[in-house]
C-alpha cells in the first residue's frame, strides 16, 4: 500500500465532512494506494494527464470533494478537501484550483526531498 500524505489542512477538512462522506472518500484514496482507480476518481479538469484526481460525493443537497494526486511514484497525495457552495456551476471554483496547484507544487517538493531518494 502506498501512503497517503496530506497536503495543507486536506486531512482536517475532510474530517469535517458527513461522515457517509468521509467513509466514501476514504474507500476511493484506498483503492488509490494500492494502486487502482475507483470509479468515482475522475480527471480534475484544468490539469493535464490523469495525475490529479477528484472524488465527488453528493449528500444532503450538498456536494464535497477532495482532489488527489498520483503523479509521484509509490506516494498518494491528498491536495485539498471542501465542500461546493455554488449550486448553479458544476465547474470548480478558480479560488480552488489555485489552491490545488498551489498544493501540488508543494506536494513535488515534499516528494523530492523525503520520497524520491528512496525510489
Amino acid at each position: 500500500m502506498k501512503p497517503v500524505e496530506w497536503v495543507g489542512n486536506s486531512k482536517d477538512d475532510l474530517k469535517a465532512f458527513p461522515r457517509d462522506v468521509t467513509h466514501e472518500i476514504g474507500r476511493v484514496l484506498t483503492v488509490a494506494q494500492a494502486g487502482g482507480k475507483h470509479i468515482k476518481a475522475k480527471p480534475l479538469k484544468g490539469h493535464r494527464g490523469a495525475g490529479v484526481l477528484e472524488i465527488v460525493e453528493n449528500y444532503d443537497g450538498d456536494t464535497y470533494r477532495a482532489v488527489y494526486t498520483v503523479r509521484f511514484a509509490g506516494v498518494v497525495y491528498v491536495l485539498h478537501a471542501f465542500q461546493k457552495k455554488a449550486k448553479r456551476r458544476i465547474a470548480t471554483p478558480q479560488k480552488e484550483l489555485d489552491l490545488i496547484a498551489q498544493r501540488l507544487k508543494v506536494a513535488e517538493e515534499h516528494y523530492k526531498r523525503h520520497h524520491a531518494a528512496k525510489r
